[in-house]
């Protein structure tokens, strides 16, 4: 049988059960989608080079664990592993922005309704982890329109319409929330990026 033939979950299967060709096979074939991918974010050969790496050392331990169990989606989760491996590059590098002290709080710049480009999608990725065991503190109706902005990725028309309220009422409320995430942070001295 041709190796294009092959579905993903066989191969993954086979490398399982012993067939160290199967992942070459699976590398092959997603090498360049994956690579594309790493490289448009760090746009760095090396740096991309490494990252890949990383990616199929990560693959390669999970499987062996037996702790893989996407069920076919094979690619999604390789990717889902490379885009973290991503974060973490950008996290190790001090290229995390600083919230300052100063002006209107800097998660509004991140969290504009506009298409967020690469960096920026990272950057969103990286506070929402960081935010995320903060957010219990804040009042419910706060609570919850920043769950549905930051969690669920909603506009806030969509927000206005799942909770009754009117736009203006969800933004207020968004903007609530980061001011009381602001004083919790202050309060707390919490660094959210290092």
């Amino acid at each position: 049988m041709q190796n294009e033939l092959i579905t993903d979950a066989t191969l993954v299967s086979s490398y399982i059960k012993g067939d160290e060709g199967a992942l070459e096979v699976l590398i092959l074939r997603h090498k360049q989608k994956i690579y594309s991918f790493i490289y448009s974010k760090v746009f760095d050969r090396d740096v991309a080079e490494d990252i890949f790496q990383d990616t199929f050392i990560k693959v390669i331990r999970t499987l062996k664990r037996g702790a893989y169990n996407e069920e076919g989606k094979f690619l999604p989760w390789v990717m889902r592993i490379s885009h973290n491996l991503v974060i973490d590059h950008f996290r190790k590098s001090n290229r995390m922005p600083k919230f300052d002290n100063s002006g209107e709080f800097s998660i509004f710049s991140v969290l504009s309704d506009t298409s967020l480009n690469a960096e920026k999608t990272i950057i969103k990725e990286q506070v929402e982890n960081d935010v995320r065991r903060l957010v219990d503190k804040l009042p419910e109706d706060q609570k919850e329109v920043l769950l549905l902005r930051i969690y669920n990725d909603m506009s806030f028309k969509e927000i206005s319409d799942k909770t009754g309220v009117s736009i203006n009422t969800a933004l207020g409320r968004m903007r609530y929330a980061l001011i009381n995430l602001r004083k919790i942070i202050d309060k707390h001295n919490i660094v959210l990026t290092n």
